[in-house]
């Protein structure tokens, strides 16, 4: 299916097509490939702040493939316990049916988390550590895969008319003209939440998975508000009330009063605060010193140092006019 896109308040326009390229009757949906690139840069940044984390990067890819097999699972059933009428009590086979659509991010998180964490413990890696570096994977992944919804034409809100309003033939059906690009919102707070939650985790983390209730509770907050426009909000049976937005509410107000509670923690086994860092012995007590090349290694204690031709040059006089001294009071 191809869509016509329109960002009429800043002028400009896009012709997106769902379907990337086919195989045979196979074909290969842009949503998947977007969601897939995601995953590989939130992969790639894992490997390379594993070490710094003090992570086992193997044993890591352990817990990623389990928490990726248990993110579609629940992101699947998440959908489908919530998906209104009676579709999937009616046909059960169609719940397999995962190339149609139907997936739900916040299942999708938790079946990583209990997957995922599960494997981090069997392997015997520091599952909040394990989290935390987690919680900047699915902020990477969160950024990119929104802009599956782009493609597609979905998860965007209410009819608006601000400057970047978006326009297309599913906003006129739905809301019958331009509509808030919910999923560019996401993506952009995404990004953000992602450079401050690097940039914390390296200088001022304090205590393993203090960066994680920081994730909950940035993208929660978020996604509160950001839920709150959409038009297609899976709900509660009964009560009525926005499933994603109950959760969001509840992750800011759990990690909130999680992080009052460990404000006094410092328990790292990684990267972070560095008074943490050398008083727990992942660092030396001495500032090392840093080029371009790379770290400089710790000067000797001045008691141990070695003399350099030159100190040896410059005692000798003094030698001299001390050997001279002892002489004439001789």
């Amino acid at each position: 299916m191809t869509h016509q896109v329109e960002f009429p308040g800043l002028g400009l326009e896009f012709t997106v097509h769902e379907t990337a390229f086919t195989i045979g009757s196979f074909e290969v949906k842009w949503y998947g490939i977007i969601i897939a690139v995601g995953f590989l840069l939130a992969i790639l940044y894992a490997s390379r702040r594993a070490k710094k984390m003090n992570i086992d990067m193997d044993k890591l890819f352990d817990a990623v493939i389990a928490g990726l097999i248990g993110s579609i699972i629940f992101a699947r059933l998440f959908y489908v316990v919530f998906y209104p009428g009676d579709k999937y009590w009616k046909n059960p086979m169609e719940i397999l049916a995962i190339h149609s659509g139907g997936l739900a991010i916040y299942g999708g998180v938790m079946g990583a988390l209990l997957f995922g964490g599960i494997v981090a413990k069997l392997r015997k890696l520091s599952v909040p550590a394990v989290f935390d570096l987690t919680a900047l994977g699915f902020l990477i992944g969160q950024c990119i895969g929104r802009w599956g919804n782009f493609v597609n034409q979905e998860a965007f809100g209410t009819a608006t008319e601000l400057p970047w309003r978006m326009y297309s033939d599913n906003t006129l059906q739905v809301v019958g003209g331009s509509a808030h690009p919910c999923f560019l919102y996401e993506s952009i707070l995404c990004l953000i939440g992602f450079i401050l939650l690097h940039f914390f985790t390296k200088h001022h983390r304090r205590y393993d998975g203090q960066t994680f209730l920081l994730y909950i509770v940035w993208y929660g907050f978020c996604r509160f508000f950001i839920e709150g426009l959409r038009t297609d909000s899976l709900l509660i049976p009964v009560v009525g009330l926005r499933v994603s937005q109950v959760i969001a509410g509840a992750s800011v107000v759990i990690g909130l009063l999680l992080l009052f509670l460990f404000r006094k923690k410092t328990c790292l086994t990684g990267c972070g605060s560095r008074r943490v860092m050398e008083a727990v012995g992942l660092l030396p007590e001495e500032d090392v010193g840093s080029t371009i090349f790379g770290d400089l290694p710790l000067e000797e204690k001045e008691s141990e140092k070695t003399e350099t031709p030159e100190s040896k040059k410059e005692a000798a006089p003094q030698e001299k006019e001390n050997d001279s001294q002892k002489s004439e009071e001789e």
